[in-house]
């Protein structure tokens, strides 16, 4: 195919050449059945990209934005191909044309291939539920756990969670795909458990566990390290060493300071595999508007020690932890409405939130910190290299 090319917003030196995406996805496999293809594989898969990256969401609209470019793609790809596929034919792609996992750790190769490897050291790992796929009258749908890079913008992996199981249990198989070594996993409190600190650091990686009630003795522990020692006339017990950070922010018509404390555990005093530090996290909200001031204390456990991450480290990771959050669920769910979305078969939704990913890490690599001023970006981009072709 010939090549079409999306520039940084910033620089325009930073490109995107959808011509090695096309040589990417040509070596998938393809489940299809030889009888009846009309399209290669990497053919469809790049259409439904071009128009998901133009602000096409729905199996309709990606085929009306295909049609609508017909005698471009005709020129842009193969003349002896038919150029508009059918609205059959893009569900049947979505649904059961390739394998969701094989598509993602194709869609992170080309990210990681062209932009120079992984950079970060983060992996925060989330679950999501694609609200889309909730049949009528049910509460359960296609709920999906992702390996996140937030610095980056990459997703690694994904993995189903069965209707019969919860993220916890999908965690052990979404850390066996990763390589771990020298990397620092990170999840909130449910993934808090003994089994997936031993995965982590017999991995060679490094854990940042938030601790609640559903570890009641382990939270009752660090939280002890934090309250005053007990004291007698005659008899003092010297105060741990303490090693605090605080960051200040002002954003969202709010002003916000966030304090984190360390302490080490130099003497093995929690019992938990790995343990090296604990930390608390103080987080101060004033509602600029309003006045309203809101106040949240979180506890935490690291295995990192104090020469790996000061305070000021962990705060930093701690931060961009809740970045998933808005970084990345909520980009999939209101700009690239994933949830709005209706898909009735759960393979489909796994390769649209593949697709969905992969957007979001293109904008970040690509210097845009706005999905939809990306998709903007995007739009006008391809309409103007696939009129050249005619």
């Amino acid at each position: 195919m010939k090549h079409i090319i999306l520039c940084s917003q910033q620089s325009g030196q930073d490109v995107f050449d959808i011509g090695k995406l096309y040589r990417q996805l040509a070596e998938l496999s393809d489940r299809r059945d030889r009888r009846g293809r009309i399209y290669p594989l990497a053919y469809l898969l790049t259409a439904i990209f071009l128009a998901k990256v133009s602000g096409q969401h729905t199996p309709t609209g990606i085929t009306e934005w295909i049609r609508l470019r017909g005698m471009q793609f005709w020129q842009a790809f193969r003349p002896h191909w038919r150029p508009t596929p059918s609205l059959n034919t893009i569900r049947r792609t979505l649904a059961d044309s390739v394998l969701a996992a094989e598509l993602q750790n194709a869609c992170r190769r080309f990210l990681h291939e062209v932009y120079g490897g992984q950079e970060s050291v983060l992996i925060v790992i989330d679950g999501k539920s694609l609200r889309g796929t909730i049949p009528a009258g049910e509460t359960k749908g296609v709920h999906l756990l992702a390996a996140y890079l937030p610095e980056e913008g990459i997703v690694l992996a994904q993995e189903p969670v069965a209707c019969k199981e919860n993220e916890l249990s999908a965690a052990p198989r979404i850390l066996a795909q990763l390589n771990l070594r020298q990397k620092v996993v990170c999840g909130d409190a449910m993934f808090t458990q003994r089994n997936l600190s031993v995965q982590i650091c017999g991995a060679g990686g490094d854990y940042i566990w938030f601790v609640k009630e559903n570890q009641p003795r382990l939270s009752a522990d660090v939280q002890r390290f934090f309250e005053p020692r007990p004291s007698r006339p005659g008899w003092h017990h010297p105060p741990l060493t303490e090693r605090q950070a605080q960051q200040n922010n002002k954003g969202h018509g709010r002003l916000e300071q966030r304090t984190l404390t360390a302490i080490s555990d130099e003497t093995s005093y929690l019992d938990w595999p790995g343990a090296a530090q604990v930390f608390r996290t103080e987080r101060r909200r004033c509602c600029l508007r309003t006045g309203e001031i809101t106040e949240e204390t979180a506890y935490g456990i690291t295995s990192l020690t104090p020469e790996r991450a000061s305070a000021e480290r962990l705060l930093q990771l701690t931060r961009n932890h809740w970045s998933i959050e808005n970084g990345l669920h909520y980009r999939r769910d209101t700009t690239l409405r994933e949830d709005q979305t209706r898909m009735s078969q759960p393979t489909q939704a796994e390769t649209v939130a593949v697709l969905n990913n992969f957007i979001i890490g293109v904008a970040r690599k690509l210097g845009f910190t706005n999905v939809a001023a990306a998709q903007r970006h995007f739009d006008a981009a391809i309409n103007l290299q696939l009129n050249i072709f005619l």
